[in-house]
């Protein structure tokens, strides 16, 4: 019997012979066939629980856009101090010693523990007030050494923040600030510039100390009885880390306060002028993500915000009988009702 065969049947047996051969090299090579990626480490640092809480979903926000995805081709040290700053250089060495390609710190405190203590490794500082005058950095658009990140202008709001204060509530006279002892790096230089927009204004400050959260009552107490008619609360990673009591202790003693951040306004406080600050962390991915692609920190410009946000809480405001003038309800850019 006579076999015909198709002409196609070869050239099927070809491909079918072409494609195993093909399929038989890339088994042959699997590192051909895959080729992973780096998996990078960061060591984040945060100085009190709520800086790691509250920052850490816009940073990893942050990451995400840019393609790092946590536990895939990116894994974060997540670390805290818990309010106890003795405890940051400890922190940082433990992080050096897990080899960490990037370390970011959220604070000034923990952004001078870590330059202390390496100055091989990357640091990117999550809002420092004022990494220059503190000896973070060389300047903003140079800033040497193995350090850079974003700032909020803290030192310079403070004055501005008083002068909101007084418009809103022309009474006041004399305004409590909170001072965390010790004082934080930032403390003099913040200070010097709400006493400036103080003696503008013919207001008097009122400095009360604390050394933890048990002395917050007795501050507020304190406050009171010199006739304190107003608070404000200095940029300080304790201050916070004591958020809830702060704010409730000034609706209890029905004293109009200004803070740095809406946080606490949505928290429940009266008012707030300043950067978004959960959000403004999120812009430290970019850093982290330039270093890692090999841009050095000393060449790497400290980022700067160009926005500010006036946030009022007209409820609050009802509740500790107050009302908001309209020429600076006009100018919020959110109101809570």
């Amino acid at each position: 019997m006579t076999v015909v065969r198709s002409p196609w049947s070869v050239v099927g047996r070809s491909i079918f012979g072409l494609t195993l051969g093909a399929m038989l090299l890339a088994l042959s090579f699997p590192a051909l066939a895959q080729q992973p990626g780096k998996v990078h480490r960061i060591g984040y640092l945060a100085s009190a629980r709520t800086g790691l809480t509250y920052t850490q979903e816009a940073f990893r926000k942050g990451l995400s856009a840019l393609g790092y995805i946590e536990g895939q081709n990116i894994f974060i040290e997540w670390r805290s101090a818990e309010g106890k700053l003795d405890r940051l250089p400890g922190l940082v060495d433990d992080l050096v010693q897990k080899k960490v390609d990037v370390l970011v710190v959220t604070s000034v405190q923990a952004a001078l523990a870590a330059k202390r203590v390496t100055q091989a490794i990357p640091i990117v500082f999550a809002i420092a007030q004022d990494p220059v005058g503190t000896g973070l950095i060389a300047s903003l658009a140079q800033p040497g050494g193995n350090i850079t990140g974003v700032t909020d202008f803290a030192r310079e709001l403070a004055g501005k923040r008083l002068e909101l204060l007084k418009e809103t509530v022309p009474k006041i006279s004399r305004a409590a600030i909170l001072k965390w002892k010790p004082a934080g790096p930032d403390y003099a230089a913040e200070m010097n510039e709400i006493e400036m927009a103080a003696r503008a204004l013919g207001v008097r400050v009122q400095p009360v100390e604390v050394r933890g959260a048990e002395d917050l009552a007795n501050a507020f107490a304190a406050m009171s009885k010199t006739g304190a008619n107003a608070f404000m609360g200095l940029t300080d990673t304790r201050f916070a880390g004591n958020r809830k009591t702060i704010i409730d202790l000034g609706l209890k003693n029905r004293l109009p306060v200004i803070y740095q951040d809406k946080v606490f306004v949505e928290g429940g406080g009266l008012m707030s002028y300043g950067t978004n600050r959960a959000q403004w962390r999120g812009r430290v991915a970019h850093h982290v993500d330039k270093i890692l692609k090999g841009t050095k920190p000393a060449n790497l410009p400290a980022e700067q915000p160009t926005n500010f946000e006036l946030v009022i809480s007209l409820r609050v405001a009802k509740q500790i009988g107050i009302t908001i003038p309209p020429n600076v309800l006009v100018r919020a850019d959110k109101v809570i009702r």
